[in-house]
């Protein structure tokens, strides 16, 4: 695959300040049911809500044949059309058309703005139907590639501390068709500016496994042949850490895994990332080695971002070697990109260099990402909008109270 795009965006944080504490009212989010597409009765159904099977099946439950089916498919993903409107449904017949715009709606967001930073990176704002506002951000490379970040949450349950998205705390799944569309969008608005949009990152606001069900199923769209057809290797899913949830991701897709690592001890990694309370380096490396050991030529991305004074040291890169031993795997060292609120500093230049150096010493596949869009928010950490009540960040260790 195609060296991992800058970064890992939104994923991080818990549902407004309520009493219980922040572990248990993560770990009490984490067994919620993702939400899934539900069409009332009589009600218009959302066609980039269904794979393909569903969509033949429907269409044949309205009287068409499944040939019929396919064309409507690759209207909605393939053929440069990516039709939003019943009257792009070009080369369908009269009474396909028509069923469709009395029976279905095409288009699940609204483009509400679009940020244009310095770099070229361009960051689109997308109103939900309940008024939701998430965020997508597509990255433009010299070398050719360009990538499309989604959002698979609005706001996240995670509260990783480094995360502007985490102040948010999780207020609603995507549906398969939210997660779809912004991948389309990409492609009508930028594909004649910047050529085709080559990659997907699923790390935009949210924990994407958090929404597993609908992840699996939105990138099983953004892959599929006879529609957006990206190629597997170049659809790469993050996750904090879930490590149920990375055990089936791993089962039953093949597109690419990150894993957003950022600490090489359980104590700082507790801090930082709640999730290593319920699941542990250990836990979650262990998982990672077992699963990868039966998944023959797969490598996983860990993605760290450089906290100075906090995760930065020599040690931690000599302990970082010693955790992903007998792991196929790249490291992404990412730049923090500071933000209202925050209590961290980036890592000096300087300092990441001597880092990635002692991992590729030791024989590792490291890349050094550089910040795209910041100055629009549109880069590692930053997406989101916390509003009036913000979750209060988690207590600093004593060791680090000084550092900070």
């Amino acid at each position: 695959m195609a060296a991992l795009p800058l970064l890992r965006w939104g994923a991080s944080s818990l549902r407004a300040h309520s009493s219980p504490p922040p572990s248990r009212r993560l770990f009490s989010a984490l067994r919620r049911p993702s939400a899934a597409a539900r069409y009332e009765p009589g009600s218009k159904v959302m066609l980039k809500g269904m794979d393909y099977p569903e969509l033949e099946k429907w269409v044949q439950s309205q009287g068409f044949r499944p040939g019929q089916a396919m064309m409507l498919w690759k209207c909605l993903y393939g053929n440069n059309v990516w039709a939003h409107s019943h009257d792009e449904l070009a080369g369908l017949n009269k009474d396909l058309r028509k069923m469709v715009a009395n029976h279905a709606d095409l288009k699940a967001l609204t483009v509400k703005d679009i940020l244009n930073a310095s770099d070229g990176t361009r960051k689109i704002l997308f109103s939900l139907e309940d008024g939701s506002v998430i965020e997508t951000v597509v990255i433009p490379c010299a070398r050719g590639r360009t990538t499309v970040c989604v959002s698979s949450q609005v706001g996240c349950a995670m509260n990783c501390q480094f995360c502007f998205t985490g102040r948010m705390g999780l207020r609603k799944h995507l549906s398969t068709a939210e997660i779809v569309e912004q991948a389309v969008f990409a492609r009508r608005l930028f594909s004649d500016e910047f050529g085709s949009i080559t990659n997907v990152v699923f790390m935009g606001m949210g924990e994407p496994l958090h929404n597993i069900d609908n992840v699996l199923k939105a990138s099983a769209i953004m892959v599929d042949e006879q529609g957006l057809h990206f190629s597997p290797r170049k659809v790469t899913v993050s996750t904090s850490g879930l490590v149920p949830q990375i055990k089936r991701f791993l089962h039953e897709s093949n597109c690419a895994l990150a894993v957003s690592l950022n600490a090489t001890t359980d104590e700082v990694r507790n801090w930082i990332m709640p999730i290593n309370r319920k699941y542990n380096l250990n836990s979650l490396l262990g998982t990672l080695r077992e699963a990868l050991s039966l998944k023959k030529k797969y490598i996983v991305f860990f993605e760290y971002v450089m906290l100075a004074g906090v995760n930065d040291s020599v040690d931690d890169a000599k302990r970082l070697i010693d955790l992903v031993r007998g792991i196929p795997c790249k490291i992404n060292l990412i730049s923090f990109n500071p933000h209202s609120g925050s209590q961290f500093k980036p890592t000096p230049d300087e300092k990441i260099i001597e880092f990635r150096n002692i991992l590729i010493q030791e024989g590792l596949v490291v890349f050094y990402r550089l910040s795209r869009g910041d100055d629009q928010m549109a880069a590692c950490g930053q997406l989101g909008e916390p509003g009036e009540y913000q979750l209060p960040l988690l207590r600093v260790p004593e060791k680090f109270q000084v550092t900070l």
